[in-house]
């Protein structure tokens, strides 16, 4: 049978209001919305009220600040998330830890170097710092934190973390302050959700906290950050770099970033490997597949 979803039937290039009413007004209206990442729409009173019928909302992105679960929760919506599972975790560990090592070793700064013909010329680069030994705090230890803790152990990293109660299953050192973390830590890496209480999470103090020898990571939110105290703070050398995956208002990336070699940049794509987008297709369906046949979803935020 063709598929006669809104996608299909090209909905798919209209304005959002356009595809939702389209959709609600199918003679079979929609009862289930896929929304793409966190950035192609946000699912609140609006989103549901333009499709009524609506009863499950599975979110291909990482997080959940684009979705009013509260809303979803009084309407009866189901939602899940792909990284409720193993999607997105193991790729994103990585990517956080070849960040950190990009920003300790100067990598991407000595490929640089190397490409711009400057090694005859000016000899030596500007030596790097060892990961080995490093005091890491890691924000959020969920499936992506405990993973890359799991990682940094290996190489020989002090492990302590934030999260909102501590947890019996590690023996890392908690703290229920994030300024206190930073001042124990070399490294703070970001990898909590985006609420109201983790906006702007890393603030002026914590950054002073952490020193003129830290480092940032950030494969989080943007706006987990305050970028432009960061931005300050590495103009200032009151920090000493920061590996970024994710900005503030991607993806306008401030351009004061570009030239600063202690900084390593990506554009947002932690999550993304071919096999990633692989298990990312068969969570999808198999969450869909679930909800049509009446069953709970696989990976849910809240149940059906």
């Amino acid at each position: 049978m063709p598929c006669r979803c809104s996608l299909c039937r090209g909905d798919a290039g209209k304005p959002l209001p356009a595809f939702l009413a389209a959709a609600a007004a199918r003679p079979d209206p929609a009862r289930a919305a896929v929304v793409v990442g966190g950035y192609s729409a946000r699912v609140d009173a609006s989103f549901l009220d333009a499709v009524p019928s609506v009863r499950f909302v599975f979110s291909t992105g990482a997080g959940v600040d684009h979705i009013d679960l509260h809303e979803c929760a009084r309407r009866g919506v189901a939602v899940a998330v792909a990284n409720s599972g193993t999607v997105y975790s193991t790729d994103v560990a990585d990517h956080a830890v070849g960040l950190l090592i990009d920003v300790l070793r100067r990598v991407s700064a000595a490929e640089r170097f190397v490409r711009r013909g400057l090694w005859p010329v000016q000899g030596d680069y500007l030596l790097g710092s060892k990961l080995g030994g490093k005091r890491v705090g890691i924000i959020g230890l969920g499936s992506i934190g405990s993973l890359i803790a799991k990682r940094l152990e290996a190489f020989g990293c002090i492990i302590h973390y934030n999260s909102r109660k501590p947890r019996d299953s590690v023996s890392y050192r908690h703290f229920s302050n994030v300024r206190d973390l930073a001042a124990e830590s070399d490294v703070l890496v970001v990898a909590c959700a985006l609420n109201k209480e983790a906006h702007h999470i890393i603030s002026k103090d914590v950054l002073d906290a952490l020193g003129k020898d830290g480092i940032v990571i950030n494969i989080g939110r943007g706006p987990n950050i305050d970028e432009a105290e960061m931005i300050r703070a590495l103009k200032e050398g009151r920090i000493a770099g920061a590996g970024l995956d994710i900005f503030e208002n991607e993806p306008k990336v401030p351009a004061e970033l570009w030239s600063m070699d202690n900084v390593v940049m990506t554009h947002h794509i932690a999550v993304f490997t071919s096999e990633s987008r692989s298990d990312l297709r068969d969570t999808t369906i198999a969450n869909l597949e679930a909800f049509f046949s009446g069953k709970p979803p696989l990976t849910p935020v809240l149940p059906w």
